[in-house]
């Protein structure tokens, strides 16, 4: 459920935000029929795809993505319209349209009088070449692409940072249809040497022995 509350700033999440500047409308499914074409669509991909990955044996992301052209067209030729017109309505990119600083998540910060702000648990400092004490209180925007790497701008230009303090990464929150992938991921994170102490228990060397409280009858 969508709280109004919870956002901050306009409310409009990332995805608005990156299609709202590439000038692109939002066309959402607002019939009972509508929702149920786009949940029907999703079902099949998110149903089919996986099984289609298994039977032709893919495990890894770098197969499936030579692998995926073929499954587009196999999907197309099945399920796709025919239009009732053939005039192209996309637009292409501007000089202007810089995907990498649109298709991000992006947040403002507010500098404090060292000219750090914190994001995500991770306090960053700035540089700049003009006096410290001007760049107080004024608000930079923060750009996180996909690939996690955090670009600051200043009046729309990037500017320079260092990581002043990071945050030690705690437990966090795992998604329930994301707990097997994690922790498959938590056992391949880390594999005891060969002289670890728990590789020399021996259970039959520590089995209790008769008369040993935990052979007594209950």
């Amino acid at each position: 459920m969508n709280h109004p509350n919870v956002t901050s700033g306009d409310g409009m999440t990332d995805f608005g935000r990156a299609m709202n500047e590439l000038g692109i409308e939002i066309i959402c499914a607002n019939t009972p029929q509508a929702k149920g074409r786009v949940e029907r669509a999703n079902k099949t991909l998110q149903d089919r795809l996986t099984k289609e990955l298994r039977l032709h044996n893919i495990s890894t992301p770098e197969e499936a993505n030579l692998w995926l052209p073929e499954f587009m067209q196999d999907y197309n030729n099945r399920f796709a319209t025919t239009p009732r017109s053939d005039l192209d309505f996309h637009t292409p990119l501007s000089a202007s349209d810089n995907l990498d600083l649109i298709l991000c998540r992006k947040e403002t910060r507010l500098l404090s009088k060292n000219l750090t702000f914190q994001y995500h648990k991770t306090i960053y400092q700035i540089h700049v070449d003009r006096p410290t004490y001007a760049m107080r209180n004024t608000v930079v925007t923060v750009l996180e692409k996909p690939n996690h790497e955090v670009i600051v701008l200043f009046r729309n230009q990037p500017i320079n940072f260092d990581v002043y303090y990071q945050q030690q990464k705690q437990a966090e929150v795992v998604p329930s249809k994301s707990i097997d992938q994690a922790m498959l991921n938590a056992s391949k994170a880390h594999t005891p040497p060969p002289d670890h102490p728990w590789r020399k228990f021996n259970l039959k060397s520590n089995a209790p022995s008769k008369g040993d409280i935990f052979t007594l009858p209950y």
